[in-house]
């Protein structure tokens, strides 16, 4: 029994929660906070990511600057942004949108705290969940004779330890991610 692939499963799971987090606030300026949100350009006909129709920077700590490749979608651009609903307020300054990112209240970055928590959980109940569905299929194995006892056990604790081992790629990611929220 091959345990690459759920390995290679939860992997790509890690990376989910990361870009997930990744996308909260932090009161500086960050391009993930722009990049993935969804435009509806060219009158709704496309639906693109940020990063694919404009060149986003971040000029210092308190500002992102997003400057589009085609001038006839900044309007768009600017409307999606606000509509996203991520706290940011866009203003189109000559041929590139300005967001002036503010720095967050202490109340503010908590609920963030509270949010990462949330993203986070849900990460490990996922990585669980694939742990308990490769559990269930090693026990079918056993049942019908596929492999021995000894196998299962071994396959078990490997499992368990890859499983361990991405649990702590989530802590870390959420350590990193709290202590960059309580930055003033």
């Amino acid at each position: 029994m091959d345990l690459e692939e759920v390995k290679q499963k939860m992997q790509k799971l890690v990376e989910f929660v990361k870009n997930d987090v990744a996308s909260i606030r932090t009161g500086r300026a960050n391009s993930s906070l722009v990049d993935n949100i969804v435009i509806n350009a060219y009158g709704g006909t496309a639906k693109m990511k940020v990063i694919e129709v404009a060149q986003v920077m971040v000029p210092d700590a308190g500002s992102i600057t997003i400057t589009p490749y085609d001038q006839s979608i900044i309007g768009d651009i600017r409307r999606d942004i606000e509509a996203a609903n991520v706290g940011l307020t866009p203003v189109i300054d000559n041929n590139l949108i300005r967001i002036a990112v503010p720095s967050l209240t202490s109340e503010r970055r908590l609920e963030y705290v509270k949010m990462l928590h949330v993203k986070l959980e849900d990460g490990r109940v996922k990585v669980r969940q694939i742990r308990h569905e490769k559990m269930g299929e090693l026990k079918r194995e056993f049942e019908e004779k596929k492999i021995t006892e000894d196998d299962r056990r071994s396959y078990e604790d490997d499992l368990q330890k890859i499983t361990d081992a991405m649990m702590g790629e989530i802590e870390n990611i959420g350590k990193a991610k709290e202590a960059e929220l309580m930055v003033i």
